[in-house]
C-alpha cells in the first residue's frame, strides 16, 4: 500500500482503539499532519510526520510502513518512528474537585471505614 486514510492508519497503529475514536480526535484537532490538521479522509504516505495529543500524552511520530490491517502491538510498533513523547502525568489542581477529583482519604468514608469504625469500642 502506498496511501491511507489518516484514521484509518492511527486506528491500524493502535493510537486509538477504534476508528470512530480516531475519527473524533481528527474532527476536534487532536492530528496534525506535516503541520496541517487533516480531515479524516486525508491520506497518509511513507514519510509523513505525525503530532497527535492524546489525553495522557502528546507524540510525534514519522509514518514507516502504511498498513490498514490492524495487528497486534509488536506489529503496530514497526509501523512508526517516535520522535518525541512528552507524557502528561501531573498532579490534579485544587479547581480539580469540582469535576470530581479527591484525594484518596479524602470525603466520605469507604464501606471497609464505615466497618472499622462500627468495630471500635467507644
Amino acid at each position: 500500500m502506498d496511501k491511507l486514510r489518516v484514521d484509518k492508519w492511527l486506528w491500524a497503529a493502535r493510537f486509538f482503539k477504534t476508528r470512530g475514536v480516531a475519527l473524533d480526535a481528527i474532527k476536534a484537532g487532536k492530528v496534525e499532519l506535516n503541520g496541517h490538521k487533516p480531515k479524516p479522509s486525508k491520506t497518509l504516505a511513507v514519510g509523513d510526520k505525525l503530532k497527535i495529543t492524546q489525553v495522557h500524552r502528546q507524540v510525534e511520530i514519522t509514518v514507516l510502513e502504511v498498513i490498514d490491517k490492524r495487528g497486534n502491538a509488536e506489529m503496530a510498533v514497526k509501523l512508526y518512528q517516535l520522535d518525541s513523547e512528552v507524557l502528561n502525568q501531573r498532579k490534579p489542581s485544587a479547581d480539580m474537585a469540582l469535576v470530581g477529583y479527591r484525594e484518596k482519604g479524602a470525603g466520605r468514608p469507604t464501606k471497609r471505614d464505615r466497618r472499622k469504625i462500627d468495630n471500635m469500642n467507644f
